[in-house]
């Protein structure tokens, strides 16, 4: 008998995907720069991916009775994702580096066994020249599969390629 586990499946969470709460970090009260992440999600061969699940995580602003850290939204018959959140500041890395400010990401979707783990820096950041794990990828363009651009006062917008050449920089978690 197989036991599906948080690492292979959303499993009977689905419906969390339905209920719009869960795409507002701001939902308890929250207070800060409010802004939008928004994306798109593509296959290897370009299609839409309809049916993921997007949840990102933040350790900045911390975790308090107002501000939980964490938002899951579905992706639409567009492969469009959105969660409304606060803009999150630098956090301590490693020895004495600071990682700029991001989000990390994981994507949940059909054909996948185990979640995807990236994360989403924004354009414009200082930090990312300094920042240790963005600057684990040695290639510049394959960093900026990882900077979401400002699309409008408020929202961040950054398309997530799960395969092929445009793909997404994953990490092993």
């Amino acid at each position: 008998m197989a036991i599906a586990v948080s690492s292979q499946t959303i499993g009977p969470y689905w419906h969390l995907l339905r209920d719009p709460t869960w795409a507002d970090m701001t939902r308890f009260g929250a207070t800060g720069e409010v802004i939008r992440i928004e994306g798109r999600i593509t296959d290897g061969a370009g299609d839409l991916v309809t049916d993921a699940c997007v949840e990102i995580w933040q350790a900045s602003p911390p975790v308090s009775d107002t501000f939980d850290g964490f938002g899951r939204a579905g992706t639409d018959a567009q492969g469009r994702f959105s969660i409304k959140t606060i803009k999150p500041g630098p956090v301590p890395g490693l020895g004495n580096a600071q990682q700029a400010p991001h989000v990390a990401v994981t994507i949940l979707a059909r054909g996948l066994t185990k979640g995807l783990a990236t994360r989403i820096y924004f354009k414009g950041d200082d930090g990312h020249e300094t920042d240790p794990v963005l600057n684990l990828i040695e290639d510049p363009a394959r960093r900026e599969t990882l900077i979401a651009t400002q699309t409008t006062p408020g929202v961040w917008s950054l398309d997530i390629c799960l395969q092929g050449d445009t793909e997404t920089v994953f990490f092993d978690v």
